[in-house]
């Protein structure tokens, strides 16, 4: 099973942790963000948006972090990841569909424009972060997990841009229930953490 990302990228992280906290084993490969190595044929072949990750398993190219997440889940066999049941499966969907809304155009977006130097506006994306902040805050008010009583894949989704929201200037000092969410992840056995920014590039963006 290979594994293609860039270690700077909080969605390749998301597909990278997941799939260590199951143990599976797998081949981490490099694609080189900088240099373009993404928008090139032999990358486009496995994903034609040119967007890590993908996951190449067994003939099996499977692009997209969320839904990485899902096919190791299921690959797996692993339900406490991804409950089979109705009212469980659509509660982890939920916070699949804010990764891929409110997280990436929040704490994700911020973070763009100090890492890769992206164009959005600061001012906006850091109000829509802690936006989302503040939602996650309340949820997590009585329970310690986003679904049920464990960690399930809708965990890692949030996690790695919710992690390293400060390098996008989103201060998350205001929000102890959240920063105790990121504890509990990272005390999970097969923990893996996000490579921080190097402050070189960061300030050069």
């Amino acid at each position: 099973m290979k594994l293609y990302h860039h270690p700077l990228s909080g969605h390749s992280h998301r597909t990278h942790l997941f799939a260590s906290l199951l143990g599976l084993p797998y081949e981490l490969v490099e694609v080189d963000l900088m240099s373009g190595a993404h928008k090139k044929l032999d990358f486009l072949a496995l994903n034609p948006f040119g967007q890590v990750p993908v996951l190449e398993d067994d003939g099996n190219i499977v692009p997209d972090s969320n839904a990485i997440l899902v096919y190791l889940a299921k690959k797996s066999g692993r339900t406490e990841w991804l409950p089979d049941d109705a009212k469980g499966s659509a509660d982890v969907q939920r916070w699949l569909s804010v990764a891929a809304g409110e997280v990436a155009y929040g704490p994700a977006a911020a973070r763009l424009i100090t890492v890769f130097g992206a164009g959005f506006d600061p001012k906006e994306v850091i109000s829509r972060a802690h936006a989302l902040l503040g939602h996650i805050e309340s949820h997590l008010a009585d329970r310690d997990w986003l679904v049920g009583s464990g960690p399930t894949i809708a965990d890692v989704a949030l996690y790695s841009y919710v992690a390293r929201a400060p390098e996008g200037n989103v201060d998350l000092s205001g929000y102890p229930k959240v920063n105790a969410f990121l504890r509990r992840i990272e005390a999970l056995p097969g923990f893996v953490p996000f490579a921080k920014t190097p402050a070189g590039l960061a300030s050069a963006a």
